[in-house]
């Protein structure tokens, strides 16, 4: 049985193991406290029979909605869960009367790129610009 739920720091060590076997980056317990000050209601786990399977992390800044990262553990994948994430956090960001929501997508990611689409998410001609300011931060 697949249920979502918000994240708890109990969650963390789960989380933080599922970033690492899809390839993400793992965000710190610093960086997520910062996070979860703002919107904690953006933050969500998927459980398949009481195991975590799937996060997606959002966050919203009165203007805007953003999907920070989503991550379905290769076990769990083709089963909709991803789908069934972006939804429960599209109604939260429903709920903050967000009226658009962003997301970033590598170019050479086309399955992503198909995934977000199927969804209703188009691509725009943005261009991304960074510039690293020099800080790591701690755990």
């Amino acid at each position: 049985m697949t249920h979502i739920r918000e994240f708890v720091w109990p969650d963390y060590d789960n989380v933080a193991a599922l970033w690492i076997a899809t390839g993400r980056d793992v965000l710190t317990r610093a960086e997520l406290t910062a996070k979860l000050t703002r919107d904690p209601q953006l933050f969500l786990v998927a459980e398949v029979d009481q195991t975590l399977a799937g996060v997606v992390l959002g966050t919203y800044d009165g203007r805007r909605g953003m999907i920070l990262r989503l991550a379905v553990a290769p076990e769990h994948r083709r089963r909709g869960l991803a789908s069934l994430l972006v939804a429960e956090l599209e109604k939260r960001f429903a709920a903050l009367d967000c009226p658009r929501v962003n997301l970033l997508v590598l170019p050479e990611d086309t399955s992503a790129l198909r995934f977000w689409q199927a969804l209703g998410y188009l691509p725009q001609p943005d261009v991304l610009c960074t510039k690293p300011m020099g800080v790591t931060p701690s755990r």
